[in-house]
């Protein structure tokens, strides 16, 4: 059994779940074509515990084997209507967790457990209808306003081939990443986050004076070591991580924990670096990244 969980590309609140069996095998004589099978996906749990769930009827299902053989694609569908959920910013979070269920019934005369039900593994889908992301308003449809996505550690990835729009800022990345002593500001136990699991990244958005914050401390190291005209032929100060993260370059101003000069920045052309900076603008559309430390990221460099 083979479960995909996808989310429309246009926003919507409907998240879809097509189940696929395949391989059925039946070997000598045996009492297969009376075994029955069954299918369910269940909402183990939801946050906040009061949001209710609207799931399609097409599950659950249960069926011979032979049927199911011949019958072997269903799709089942799940919601949350807007103004369930909680979160800064009128984010309206909801967050559960989604178990795909498989049972197998032996027929009448056959010895051995039954019914037997498998769990493979779960989902963890979310839903918000926060402002700074599409379809906030529902297009004239407050009753779908907001889209749905998975709880995962999102992936924006960027370009350091030749003729990347975005090339420069990807060098100033990999640089951070692979040899962080050598950036600046100067900082012999510099490690930047970002590039794997273990250090994720998180949007910034609701607090504005803390991305200017970050933005000014930039600026502020590039021209402290390529001069007040570090923007000659076009060029801005890149700045990693990004200005619109909480582990930007004013961080240790706000988390005493936080190593200081923990972040790279460096003078880039205007246009690459504008080009680098649609990119995480729509990275953060397409995964519908929230404000706050519980919904993280990671950047790699191709």
């Amino acid at each position: 059994m083979y479960i995909r969980g996808t989310v429309p590309k246009k926003s919507d609140r409907t998240m879809f779940f097509d189940y696929d069996l395949t391989d059925f095998v039946s070997v000598g004589t045996t009492g297969a074509d009376g075994m029955r099978i069954g299918l369910k996906g269940v909402i183990v749990q939801n946050w906040p515990a009061a949001a209710r769930p609207v799931l399609s009827n097409t599950l659950p299902v249960t069926k011979t084997l032979p049927q199911m053989k011949a019958s072997p694609h269903y799709t089942h569908t799940l919601r949350y209507a807007p103004g369930q959920g909680s979160g800064a910013g009128a984010a309206d979070l909801i967050a559960a967790v989604y178990q795909p269920e498989i049972e197998s019934t032996m027929p009448p005369g056959w010895v051995g457990a039954s019914p037997v039900t498998g769990k493979p593994f779960m989902f963890a889908p979310r839903w918000d209808a926060a402002s700074y992301l599409r379809n906030s308003t529902g297009g004239g449809n407050p009753a779908n306003k907001g889209g749905a996505a998975f709880s995962v550690v999102a992936t924006l990835g960027y370009s350091s081939k030749a003729g990347a729009p975005e090339k420069a800022v990807a060098d100033h990345i990999k640089q951070a990443f692979t040899n962080p002593t050598t950036t600046k500001p100067l900082n012999a136990h510099k490690n930047v986050p970002g590039d794997n699991l273990n250090g994720p990244l998180h949007r910034l958005f609701l607090d504005k004076w803390r991305r200017d914050r970050n933005r000014a401390v930039a600026v502020r190291e590039c021209t402290r070591y390529w001069g007040a005209n570090y923007t000659a032929g076009g060029k801005e100060c890149d700045e990693f991580p990004f200005a619109t993260t909480y582990e930007g370059s004013a961080a240790s101003e706000f988390d005493v924990h936080v190593e200081k000069n923990n972040f790279s920045v460096l003078p880039v052309p205007g246009a690459q670096n504008g080009a680098a900076g649609n990119l995480l603008s729509g990275f953060y559309n397409a995964n519908r990244i929230i404000d706050g430390l519980e919904d993280g990221f990671i950047v790699k460099i191709n």
